[in-house]
């Protein structure tokens, strides 16, 4: 339980001062991207970077020659942001909304890897972290709603580099938690969020817009358009590029409806992703993969900017492979068999990193039906499934232990699976200390164990797992993804001028990481909601919605 003080609040309406103005090319004018020097001929939209509401006016500037430039204003506006309003359905899950917050005598794991600090105290204001400072020395404001945190520590919010808002329902079949899964993934910590491909991405557009419009409780969220899919896929709710000008096409349609990036898969060909590549980041987006007919290096050459799942997914190293062909996107037996320190996959690591092309790891996915009896099914993610989801998980979690079936399958009685799943935490590793860019996700796909926010949390203790100490495995799921999403001066770590994305830990992650679990409050943009409300609202939910 946090005690809160009981102190003046004040309650009287503010007018946030005029956004800053900010460059972005072709983007809609409601989102937020880095500035870039524009080049010569380049069309550009002044943009305003206005939260959480956000003006549709679009000023337009052409460049022409060093001499001439000319501006021409299609609509002006402008009104003074406002603080934002919460729906009842919101409302009713928020339980610290105050102008100005003190989170007192707290542990802080800022997220930057540095050791943890003891009895902290963090003063809020305005949605931003105001100070960060010893308890002792803390200029606590008189107006301050206070927090008593003693026995508590606070990380930065999680960022969520492989969360989807879908799950399997049935073989190869996939469907849209729009209700379940943006609840999970706030309740669990996640407080950004990268889909990684999407099936329904319109309605993935629209589950944004109504977080940010304070409609529905949900992470912030970066949408990845559909999946860039080639000819001969397995899912059937994919489409298939015919070539490369229908990459360049499919690229800038979905950028214009507002996506953020890209993610290419398994069947893309050579071509076809050059062309999404190119169109991407013409217009600033990113492109990362789960490929299966381009290896890891092919794809680095092209110019990919990430790389999903690690090893266990790199075809390059299968035997026989042919260029442009998808033969069997895993092979257990021999990715155990992998010399990672030396030899060819050492250099693909080194060539990765010499062309900053960032690493996803997803490990709680392939955890799940790796070991026999592992992960334990916590009560928790039983009891936010669907009857028939419970049942469908429990089913395949016996079929993938049956011990006839593995003995068919791979002509021994012993899976090599877990000598393949400790194989990926080895390559993860080597992989980050050789400079990569580690990021964070949970995927929740395989054969349904892998939850929203659940499974996030499950990533940073499975980091820890592959050799990462508990301060290194916050740090990649936090800091890293705010790197590779170009807002690491707003999320990621703990600092004055930052916004106020944070979790709210009973117990020390440091020490044991597995406290990791016990969140009790997730600050978002300074407004505190209750983990255990939103977890109990999506009981018996995920499966159907």
């Amino acid at each position: 339980m946090i005690a809160v003080s009981s102190r003046s609040r004040e309650t009287a309406k503010e007018c946030s001062p005029q956004p800053a103005l900010s460059l972005s090319k072709g983007r809609k004018p409601w989102e937020k991207w880095d500035t870039e020097k524009p080049q010569r001929g380049e069309r550009l939209f002044l943009t305003r970077a206005l939260q959480p509401l956000r003006c549709h006016n679009r000023i337009s500037f052409y460049r022409g020659n060093m001499r001439s430039a000319f501006v021409i204003v299609l609509l002006s506006c402008c009104s003074v942001a406002v603080a934002q309003t919460f729906s009842p359905e919101v409302r009713k899950f928020i339980k610290v909304d105050a102008p100005v917050v003190a989170l007192t005598h707290v542990r802080v794991i800022d997220g930057t890897g540095a050791a943890a600090r003891e009895d902290q105290t963090i003063v809020l204001s305005k949605g931003k972290i105001e100070s960060v400072s010893d308890a002792s020395a803390a200029n606590v404001p008189k107006d301050a709603q206070a927090l008593d945190l003693h026995g508590y520590t606070v990380i930065p919010g999680l960022v969520g580099m492989h969360d989807h808002m879908f799950y399997p329902v049935g073989p190869g079949s996939f469907g849209e938690m729009a209700y379940s899964f943006p609840r999970l993934y706030l309740a669990a910590g996640v407080t950004t969020i990268r889909t990684t491909g999407s099936l329904e991405p319109y309605t993935d557009l629209e589950i944004r817009k109504a977080i940010d419009s304070g409609k529905m409780p949900g992470p912030k969220m970066r949408v990845t358009g559909p999946y860039l899919e080639g000819a001969g896929s397995w899912a059937l709710q994919l489409h298939q590029l015919t070539g490369p000008e229908d990459a360049t096409r499919t690229v800038n349609y979905w950028l214009d409806e507002g996506v953020n990036d890209f993610k290419a898969y398994m069947f893309i060909t050579h071509d076809e992703l050059a062309a999404a590549i190119t169109a991407a980041h013409k217009r600033g987006a990113k492109v990362t993969g789960h490929l299966c007919t381009i290896g890891f290096r092919e794809a680095a050459a092209l110019g990919i900017d990430d790389l999903e799942h690690g090893l266990m997914v790199d075809s390059e190293f299968l035997p026989g492979k042919k260029p442009g062909e998808c033969k069997d996107e895993e092979d257990p037996v021999l990715m155990a068999k992998l010399d990672i320190n030396s030899g060819p996959v050492h250099d693909m690591i080194l060539d990765l990193i010499a062309r900053h092309v960032a690493m996803t790891s997803t490990l709680p996915v392939f955890e799940m039906g790796s070991f026999p009896g592992r992960p334990t099914l916590q009560p928790r993610v039983l009891d936010a499934l669907s009857p028939d989801a419970r049942n469908q998980l429990l089913t395949r979690r016996v079929q993938s232990s049956d011990s006839a079936a593995i003995q068919r399958r791979y002509g021994s009685e012993t899976s090599p699976w877990p000598a393949a799943f400790k194989k990926e935490m080895e390559f993860e590793y080597a992989f980050s200390k050789a400079g990569g860019l580690l990021l964070a996700g949970l995927d929740p796909t395989g054969m349904g164990g892998v939850l929203a926010g659940f499974g996030d949390q499950r990533e940073v203790e499975l980091l820890v797992e592959a050799g990462f100490t508990p301060l290194e495995a916050i740090h990649i799921a936090t800091a890293n993804g705010a790197q590779y999403l170009g807002e690491s001066d707003r999320i990621g770590t703990i600092a004055p001028g930052k916004q106020a994305d944070l979790v709210l830990i009973k117990g020390d992650p440091s020490k044991k990481i597995e406290d990791i679990e016990n969140v009790e409050t997730v600050f978002k943009d300074g407004i505190g909601y209750d983990s255990a409300k939103l977890i109990e609202a999506v009981r018996g939910a995920v499966g159907t919605r």
